[in-house]
């Protein structure tokens, strides 16, 4: 399934909603969009052990005991986990936005039209490169005061990248900025801003965002650590949302998403943390 460029663009002007008829909105969309991932990522382990299990009965080193099986089939790893986080991003992303947040016509030529300016991608840049600065300076801050974060993901980001770094690029700085800023700006945030609740939309999806990430006091980081990570993403899914609301184009913000990947990748792929 493939979304064009001009079909990903800004929320239509529309009357104010009443403010639980929005905010509702906004809850189903996110309770969809939370289901969906988690739904669509256990069936895609599922998938991977089935395959798994019938690698192994090919090869002959099946066990007859269940338990057996399973402690061969073990867990998916590496590029496998890759592959199926960004699929089920991707899946519930489209779902989403084709189910209730599809684009009209008007504002397929809006977007159109802003993509081909090139002040949309001179905002792109400068708000992708100030996602990753203020990433870098909150990193550093905490460092001094004896905070030390890791993110939930990068230890998986680095074992894919020193085996396979050309698909990591590929998921990480093409892939999955295109369907998350479809999901969590477009859908998310586009339902608040629609109704003409930017602010609003900006903060909840925002923090949804930081919540699919990172969850402070969850993974291998306390409480003031994974704070601290956890405000990082928040201020990129904000910065985001910002520049899709200032370019009126979904591609500016996923230039941007793009952009802060790039270098986060780079630095890791080159062993700088």
């Amino acid at each position: 399934m493939e979304v064009r460029a001009d079909s990903i663009t800004a929320p239509p002007p529309l009357p104010a909603q009443p403010w639980r008829q929005s905010l509702a909105a906004f809850a189903v969309d996110l309770a969809l969009a939370t289901g969906l991932v988690f739904g669509l990522s256990i069936a895609g382990v599922v998938a991977w052990a089935m395959v798994r299990g019938m690698q192994l009965g090919l090869d002959g080193g099946a066990a007859g005991d269940p338990r057996q099986l399973a402690a061969q089939i073990g867990e998916p790893q590496g590029m496998a986990l890759v592959v199926i986080s960004v699929v089920a991003t991707a899946v519930a992303a489209l779902l989403l936005y084709f189910w209730r947040r599809r684009a009209a016509i008007g504002e397929r030529m809006a977007s159109h039209a802003a993509a081909r300016r090139l002040s949309t991608w001179g905002w792109a840049a400068l708000a992708g490169l100030a996602a990753f600065a203020f990433s870098a300076v909150a990193t550093t801050l905490g460092q001094q005061a004896g905070i030390e974060q890791v993110p939930t993901n990068q230890p998986l980001i680095e074992a894919v990248g020193a085996q396979h770094p050309a698909w990591l690029l590929l998921f990480v700085v093409l892939l999955a900025p295109v369907y998350e800023e479809l999901l969590f700006r477009r859908v998310l945030f586009g339902r608040l801003w629609a109704a003409g609740r930017p602010l609003l939309g900006l903060v909840l999806s925002s923090a949804a965002f930081a919540c699919m990430h990172e969850l402070p006091g969850t993974g291998g980081n306390g409480l003031l650590a994974g704070t601290l990570l956890w405000t990082c993403y928040a201020a990129m899914g904000a910065l985001f949302a910002w520049v899709y609301r200032r370019t009126g184009t979904l591609w500016a913000a996923i230039g941007a998403h793009a952009v802060n990947n790039l270098i986060a990748s780079a630095l890791l792929l080159s062993g700088v943390h």
